[in-house]
């Protein structure tokens, strides 16, 4: 079943009251990932991948003796958690375990207590990566593969390594049509250091946006352009001038430059630092956003407004009554990077098979 996600308009053409910000558009694919049961044909977030069976599963090779312990659970139990929450969403009357979740749980102990009597595996062993992204061309036409390739497959390291505190990040690029006998049961890591480095098997529903530079990324006089409310006022923009007269830039950064979420190109989400740009170590060319790994979707407050269309009364909902259970339907992908931010995926634009880079934000 194809389901839909329709960003709603923008409060403003923004290109209307500054014509100057045209050439900075950029295309953009929000990814609108959404819990369900993908299949190794499909994309997908944390959803299975079409893996070659004799190509070795990747690993991370770095020593995780750093690693702190105190959040680190199994996929089984993160994933009985999680199941549990859902049914406690729906019904709030039946909190506690059922006799099958109570199996389970026991099951999973037993596990953990086997492999606590065989002795925790050393720092420097490989850890199986979990799988991130799945994106096929066909749905990501933004995509720029190299050679004949149509499929992107993300993973990462399941713990954060330092000096950046995030998973390092692998990036596969294939032909779907090569992949004759697919890799049935991967591997998976011994635990997950906390439940966000477990993404949720989600389907995607992609939508094409355009989107503007952060203001972070405007020169210093469109950055005053854009901070004149006279402009707004000239162009006749109809919104709260008590609220965003103060600061338009904010009004701008909230509701008019770069979608939130998960998304294939774009501008990047600055925030929590300034603009750093990242450049190939092959070649010297300044990178590009590949992929935006994001902790939500919107935003609460004024950011609810990049709410699907489709999901408006739920975002609203919850951001005015509160979400329960762990059920926030702007985290559908329960993933959570750094202190709730995004990391963002770099490419050589030269040749994407340069090596990628990461950076949180």
């Amino acid at each position: 079943m194809i389901f839909v996600r329709t960003t709603p308009p923008r409060p403003v053409d923004v290109t209307a009251v500054f014509p100057e910000l045209a050439p900075l558009a950029r295309s953009a694919i929000r990814l609108h990932p959404r819990p369900g049961s993908p299949s190794a044909g499909e994309s997908s977030v944390g959803g299975p991948l079409l893996w070659p069976a004799e190509e070795p599963w990747p690993h991370c090779e770095a020593s995780h003796l750093h690693v702190d312990s105190g959040f680190r659970e199994s996929p089984d139990a993160v994933r009985l958690t999680r199941r549990m929450r859902v049914r406690w969403h729906a019904d709030h009357s039946r909190a506690g375990m059922t006799p099958e979740e109570a199996a389970a749980k026991e099951r999973i102990a037993a596990r953990l207590a086997e492999r606590l009597d065989a002795g925790p595996p050393p720092a420097d062993c490989p850890v199986p990566m979990l799988p991130v992204a799945q994106l096929y061309l066909r749905d990501i036409p933004l995509l720029r593969p190299p050679g004949q390739a149509d499929l992107l497959q993300v993973l990462w390291c399941p713990y954060d390594h330092e000096p950046d505190h995030k998973p390092s990040t692998a990036l596969f690029w294939r032909s779907a049509a090569e992949v004759v006998d697919v890799l049935a049961t991967p591997p998976e890591p011994y635990e997950v250091n906390g439940e966000g480095y477990l993404p949720e098997p989600c389907v995607l529903a992609p939508e094409a946006i355009t989107e503007y530079p952060n203001s972070l990324d405007l020169s210093p006089q469109m950055l005053r352009m854009v901070e004149d409310w006279s402009r707004w006022q000239a162009a006749g923009v109809d919104v709260d001038s008590s609220e965003h007269a103060d600061c338009p830039r904010d009004f701008y950064d909230v509701h008019l430059a770069d979608a939130p979420g998960w998304k294939v190109g774009g501008w990047p989400p600055w925030g929590r630092t300034d603009p750093n740009p990242r450049y190939c170590t092959v070649c010297d060319v300044q990178m590009v956003p590949l992929l935006t790994i994001a902790s939500y979707e919107w935003d609460g407050g004024e950011g609810q407004s990049w709410a699907p269309h489709e999901e408006q009364a739920a975002a609203y909902a919850a951001n005015t009554t509160g979400h329960c259970c762990g059920q926030d339907p702007s985290q559908p992908t329960k993933v959570e990077v750094g202190s709730t931010d995004n990391m963002q995926i770099y490419v050589c634009p030269a040749s994407p098979e340069h090596p990628h880079t990461d950076l949180i934000q």
